[in-house]
């Protein structure tokens, strides 16, 4: 696959092309992780939802393809190795295939491998290959013992030992593969499933003899009894994704508020060398504060990818989808998708971003739909200022409700899931057949490697949409100006400028909202909330400080003083801005709105497209809204009763 971003890595003159081929959890990406380090990026694949990583290193050009269990098999990943294989693929292009298999449990990898050396390329000619026999570590603690020479004569093609994650066997296999030939073995056919079984059986008896079980694994189906039990597998897994979604919170913060203390002095700095203006508010307000909104998301993301990759290497994270695939999958989601839902109580771009561990594409694509659903950090000060207002004496009632806030979140979003896979992503869901990989140690190193890619993908693609969009909204909310003659006079009967509040109500963000006012008039916000409802698209922390520069004139939102003045102001008729139907039926409509441009910028690029975004949107909103409604009429009806 030719990039245009790295012309370096697709000159042949200087890399020898390879394609890595394997399973799931055999390794794979680990090899590659070893071969090419930070030299690499993510791509997706022309013509397909799939992204595949490339990279260089060790003299060769290298292409991770996704893991397959088999290749005749009817699945998007699948398909695409086997269209790769034969040169279908026009931007993946590779001079020998790489089939990594698992050494601890050889057999189902020697099927794939069997199905890889009898493929043809394009040009009608077998493949050169070449066998990495990874995870070589763990067969020796298992007691097999592998003879690669006799394995090699077998197959007919060279048979490297390594071990990834000790990067033991890299080099020899990067040679390997510079040197790689067509296999010359001749197995059964692969629909005479009996006789290639019994070959199969015969090859592993031969090169891979097997001693008495070593007493760990006997550790190891202990864990495994504990870790897959109805009962106790989900508690387990309720602690340990516990701690999952505390350590993202307890250890991102201190890096966001470190962004946002450095944005915040970039934007001092360059507000003291430019004059007053547009182009001064448009660099400090629209560009450096986009960029501190779009990268105070980075720590996050980054964290919870370090930490998946980490639970993914112990082998714990297929265990985990197991268990959470019995009750997923009556939603019609899998057990893969209960990462995404988990981290989207932190924040929904990164658990976006982490449903690509969700194999089949249905459902990938209703995880990323209903994520925002999950209430995010985003939406505490919101929770906070309106369950203030209606508790305000009632602290027990107030953490009820506070709580009741996370489970509407939870109940919509698999109550759309189980919509949306019976309606529009209707289809089978694919079987969830996995097999669990051996327990280890895991690797920090590719985990670290990991968040570099992940972070410089969500910079590159998503932040640059995100960037924009927030320029975009600050400009609506900062333009036009209001005229001069709207100035009020202090106590010394002096001329000032304008207070911010006129400035924002008068912008077009401003004209919207009591445009758009009509629309919310059923749960009687009055203009005001509805500004704050349209600018709180930009993310939904912001509706706090809208609300605090209309009603005080600036958005410290610590203050004690300007929370109260919001929860006491008043609307033009004198009547309260915030009555009880009002901020019940708002606290609704912002547990279920999709108010996060950000968000809507990485559903369309993870999901494939715009009209997922707009999608995601519409649906959203549409269940706010008519949630909000009902709020509002229980509690008028409450209050008259």
């Amino acid at each position: 696959m030719h990039s245009s971003n790295d012309s370096d890595l697709s000159d042949p003159a200087n890399h020898a092309s390879v394609v890595l081929v394997g399973q799931p959890n055999v390794g794979k990406t680990t090899i590659f992780n070893r071969l090419c380090g930070l030299r690499a990026h993510t791509a997706n694949i022309a013509g397909s939802t799939i992204d595949a990583r490339i990279g260089q290193g060790h003299g060769l050009r290298v292409t991770d393809l996704p893991g397959a269990w088999a290749i005749d098999l009817d699945t998007p990943e699948a398909i695409l190795v086997r269209t790769a294989l034969a040169g279908d693929v026009a931007t993946v292009t590779f001079d020998a295939v790489v089939v990594v298999v698992d050494a601890a449990s050889p057999r189902r990898g020697l099927h794939l491998a069997l199905e890889v050396l009898s493929q043809s390329g394009g040009d009608g000619k077998p493949l050169p290959c070449v066998i990495a026999l990874n995870m070589i570590d763990q067969a020796r603690r298992k007691g097999i013992d592998v003879d690669p020479k006799r394995l090699s004569q077998w197959l007919g093609c060279n048979v490297v030992l390594t071990s990834a994650r000790r990067g033991e066997g890299i080099s020899e296999l990067a040679q390997a593969a510079r040197t790689a030939r067509p296999s010359t073995t001749d197995p059964p056919a692969q629909d005479d499933r009996e006789a290639l079984n019994a070959w199969i059986d015969g090859v592993i008896r031969d090169s891979a003899p097997r001693s008495l079980v070593h007493q760990q694994d006997k550790l190891a189906e202990r864990m495994d009894r504990a870790f897959t039990h109805p009962l106790l597998g989900v508690v387990l897994f309720a602690i340990v994704m516990a701690g999952l979604f505390w350590t993202i919170f307890a250890f991102a913060s201190v890096p966001m508020e470190f962004i946002e203390f450095i944005f915040g002095h970039i934007g001092t700095f360059v507000s003291g060398l430019l004059p007053e203006g547009a182009l001064r508010d448009l660099i400090v307000d629209g560009v450096v504060g986009g960029l501190a909104g779009t990268v105070v998301f980075l720590p996050q993301i980054l964290l919870l990818f370090f930490l998946i990759a980490l639970l993914e290497d112990t082998g714990y994270l297929a265990r985990a989808a197991f268990v959470m695939d019995r009750m997923l999958r009556r939603f019609g989601l899998p057990g893969q998708a209960f990462v995404p839902m988990l981290s989207a109580h932190a924040c929904a771009i990164p658990a976006i971003m982490s449903a690509r561990l969700v194999p089949d594409r249905r459902d990938r694509l209703a995880t990323i739909l209903v994520a925002p659903f999950l209430s995010c950090a985003a939406r505490l000060p919101v929770y906070v200022l309106l369950i203030g207002v209606l508790f305000a004496d009632e602290p027990v009632l107030a953490g009820i409700v506070f709580a009741g806030c996370y489970a509407i979140g939870i109940v919509a979003a698999l109550g759309s899931s189980f919509i949306v896979r019976r309606t529009l992503l209707k289809g089978p869901s694919r079987p969830m057949v996995i097999e669990l990989p051996p327990y280890q140690w895991p690797s920090v190193r590719g985990a670290l490697l990991t968040c570099w890619d992940r972070g410089l993908l969500f910079v590159r693609k998503a932040g640059t949409v995100i960037l924009a969009m927030v320029i975009v909204l600050w400009w609506l909310s900062a333009y036009p100006k209001p005229p001069v003659d709207q100035r009020v006079a202090t106590t010394s009967d002096a001329l000032v400028d304008v207070a911010e509040p006129s400035a924002l109500s008068y912008s077009f963000a401003g004209q919207i909202g009591r445009a758009v006012q009509p629309v919310f008039a059923p749960m009687d916000w009055d203009w005001q909330l509805t500004v704050g409802v349209m600018t709180s698209f930009a993310a939904r922390e912001v509706f706090v400080s809208t609300m605090a520069v209309l009603v005080a004139g600036h958005d410290d939102t610590d203050d004690p003083e300007v929370l109260n003045a919001i929860a006491t102001a008043q609307r033009d008729d004198g009547r309260a801005m915030l009555t009880s139907p009002a901020a019940a039926s708002l606290l609704v409509f912002f547990v279920l709105a999709m108010q996060c441009l950000p968000t809507l910028a990485v559903t369309a690029r993870e999901a494939g497209g715009w009209k997922w975004a707009a999608l995601q949107f519409t649906w959203m909103s549409t269940v706010a809204w008519i949630a909000a409604w009902i709020t509002y009429m229980i509690v008028v009806a409450g209050m008259t009763a």
